[in-house]
């Protein structure tokens, strides 16, 4: 059994703690990262044509018009296949209460049915909002397992919580496979 481990993150400014701070890297790669770590499988960065302004505020503006006005945002590259996957991990920010419009172009160009889509989301304090409701929206004859919810600040040291949780859905769910 394969893991595809999809994911979109932000790097650069993005909100820590009540303020903005610039991020090497981004939370949701690091969450991916200890994914791929703790069950194996392959990663891959949605990444926008068009990127979205470095500053943290005027991209937040940037993501909620998207999310009003149903936009998808094109990506640079695609997976050529997830045919060969059974579990897959699908991770985002949490932006205005889903996932952001390139996580929706991206995962309305495939055929789930029969693949196990294993949910995971940074945000400081909103959870995983409507994103779970909007995956089964998405990918129709999936299964949609349980989430997880991490907050950005707590990123670096909940690689633990992570491992466990990432094993687990995976062990949880061969029996729906």
């Amino acid at each position: 059994m394969e893991n595809l481990i999809i994911y979109y993150s932000r790097k650069g400014n993005n909100y820590w703690n009540g303020s903005v701070k610039n991020l090497s890297k981004g939370n949701t790669e690091i969450v991916a990262e200890y994914i791929k770590d703790a069950v194996g499988g392959d990663l891959f960065e949605i990444e926008t044509v068009v990127p979205y302004s470095e500053d943290y505020f005027v991209c937040t503006e940037q993501a909620k018009k998207e999310l009003q006005d149903g936009t998808r945002p094109n990506i640079k590259k695609y997976p050529n296949s997830i045919a060969e996957y059974d579990y897959i991990f699908v991770g985002y920010p949490n932006w205005w209460g889903t996932m952001p419009m390139a996580m929706f172009t991206l995962l309305e160009k495939y055929d789930f049915s029969n693949k196990i889509i294993i949910p995971f989301c940074t945000n400081e304090g909103s959870g995983l909002g409507n994103s779970e409701r909007d995956l089964k929206k998405i990918c129709k004859n999936a299964i949609i397992a349980a989430g997880l919810s991490v907050r950005g600040t707590q990123v670096i040291n909940s690689k633990e919580k992570i491992y466990f949780w990432a094993k687990k859905s995976i062990e949880n769910n061969k029996l729906r496979k």
